[in-house]
């Protein structure tokens, strides 16, 4: 399980991150064992081992630990320095081998201390029980009773602890503004003078979000550069904070508020972003879509925490659907009361736990088409119903990192299959119904492939061909794979551009085949993803 854990991996993993996974894995292992024997033993199965055979059996596991131990530490090096020359990453400075095993040593301790001492605990509860019920029963009673108590203890004063002190940390966090960011002056922006949404109750992504609008110049250069034939304007970018107003739908109705204080009935495109666990919209996704139509376009979003995603995950997965449901139909409310003729198109987006809460808002991909004109969603967690559903359903032939539905008759993924291939949404055909819907994944997306089923059950993923940045060597592994992808799930966002949870330039591809202006061009979409290309991405990692 130790050496199971170490890899490969989807992404290159920091030193302290190999020794967590392969040091949670190494005692689940143990521990797995250890069930196993007291099941047996508990069903009358006690072989009689000589001490000779003892003693060789130590022997062997000695024997076993010294070789493979540091074999999988040297194979595990040389997994991850192969992993960054495929993600055109600087080789490592080394894997630290002696640390990776301390780490793994030190938590595999951590565990075992607390699996004996409930273990003890059991014995002593078991033998005051023995009093009165048959020895049997006695441990099976004790087993229940430490269990509860576990349960009891944990979900009330560790689970409720690090909810506090997680609360506490980032709430202060949310109140702070990321350095360089300042309220803006222009009025089609929220968080601006002339905004009904104050400037300091937009959380700190939210003010990140609303003064991050480019000039108009440089939007303006982009348009020549595409050749689109749009008049370029000034973005209009609309957002409400927790803070902003109680409660989602007061959230969602003040964000239509500065819909219609801005003007954004008269746009192009309007677009309806679901943000990360901290109320985090995508530079890279927001600047893509205005630069692609010249600014002529409004952007509406909300924050509904001030947690990271994976905490938001673990303590409510229901939250983000419902803000982002909330979201979505208090804006297309309004948006159905204009003229059809005369009201923008309007598009949905998110990426990570943003594409999993906009998801949400949808009970099927016939209800996307009916409702809105068109969908970008990056990065889906593998936990997300609708993209579950479809991809369950894809064309027989097509793998589960890359599915074909129905020829691509709506629904398109778009999988790079090389660094310099980018995505051909338009491979299956130009031929596509709209409204649209295109996911953008990655092979190597820890958070896209993440599941609890990957304990026991082997994912599709693990059976079919590789992508080509996932090493072919990948296998899956009950339970140490599960910890793998876990800790995956935490540095997916740190690998290079085309990677892992990283699509800066891909947001090209995605929104040039779903929300293009008229007249666009596949050379254009060429351009504006190379211009794409050469923003900072320093800041594009999700929250």
């Amino acid at each position: 399980m130790f050496a199971a854990a170490l890899g490969p991996a989807l992404t290159p993993r920091p030193t302290l991150y190999q020794g967590a996974a392969a040091g949670a894995a190494a005692i689940s292992g143990y521990g797995l064992t250890v069930l196993v024997v007291w099941l047996a033993r508990l069903l009358g199965v006690r072989p009689s081992w000589s001490p000779a055979a003892r003693r060789r059996g130590w022997i062997a596991l000695a024997v076993a630990t010294v070789v493979l131990v540091p074999v999988s530490l040297v194979v595990s090096a040389t997994w991850q320095s192969r992993l960054r020359a495929i993600m055109g990453m600087a080789p490592s400075e080394g894997s630290q081998p002696v640390a990776i095993v301390l780490i793994a040593l030190v938590l595999a301790l951590v565990f075992l201390g607390i699996g004996r001492g409930l273990r003890g605990l059991s014995r002593l509860v078991a033998h005051q029980l023995g009093r009165v019920l048959p020895a049997q029963a006695a441990r099976l009673g004790a087993v229940a009773i430490v269990t509860v108590l576990a349960v009891l203890f944990v979900n009330g004063t560790v689970v409720s602890g690090a909810r506090s002190l997680l609360n506490s940390t980032f709430s202060e966090l949310d109140i702070q503004t990321h350095a360089g960011v300042e309220a803006p002056t222009r009025p089609e922006s929220s968080g601006s003078p002339d905004s009904l949404a104050a400037w300091d109750t937009l959380g700190r992504e939210g003010r990140s979000f609303v003064a991050g609008v480019r000039p108009t110049a440089e939007i303006a250069g982009i348009v020549e550069r595409t050749g689109a034939d749009v008049e370029v304007t000034e973005p209009i970018r609309t957002y409400a904070g927790l803070a902003s107003a109680d409660g989602f739908e007061a959230q969602a109705e003040l964000v239509v508020a500065e819909l219609d204080r801005t003007g954004a009935w008269d746009r192009e495109a309007l677009l309806v972003v679901a943000t990360t666990g901290t109320g985090w919209v995508d530079p890279g996704l927001s600047r893509t879509f205005e630069a692609l139509w010249g600014g002529r376009t409004a952007i509406a979003a909300m924050q509904y925490s001030y947690l990271p995603s994976w905490i938001s995950f673990v303590g409510d997965r229901g939250t983000p659907a419902e803000a982002a449901r909330t979201l979505f139909e208090t804006v297309r409310a309004r948006w159905l009361e204009l003229p059809e003729d005369t009201r923008p198109r309007l598009y949905v987006a998110g990426i990570s736990l943003g594409s999993f809460g906009s998801q949400g808002t949808f009970a099927s991909l016939q209800d996307v088409a009916e409702r809105v004109d068109g969908a970008v969603w990056v990065g889906t967690p593998g936990f997300t119903p609708l993209w579950q559903e479809l991809t369950a359903a894809r064309d027989a032939g097509s793998p589960q990192i890359a599915p074909v539905l129905d020829g691509g008759a709506r629904a398109r993924w778009g999988t790079p299959s090389s660094d310099d291939a980018g995505l051909d949404l338009f491979a299956l055909g130009e031929d596509w119904d709209a409204p649209r819907v295109v996911y953008l994944q990655h092979a190597s997306d820890g958070v896209t492939w993440w599941s609890p089923d990957l304990i026991f059950s082997q994912p599709d993923w693990a059976r079919e061909p590789r992508g080509y940045d996932v090493l072919p060597e990948v296998r899956w592994v009950p339970v140490a794979t599960f910890f793998a992808l876990s800790i995956d799930l935490f540095v997916a966002g740190e690998a290079p551009n085309g990677h892992g949870h990283n699509f800066l330039t891909e947001y090209a591809d995605g929104f040039a085949a779903v929300a293009a202006p008229p007249g666009w061009t596949p050379e254009a979409t060429d351009t504006l993803r190379e211009i794409v290309g050469t923003w900072d991405d320093a800041d594009q990692t999700s929250s």
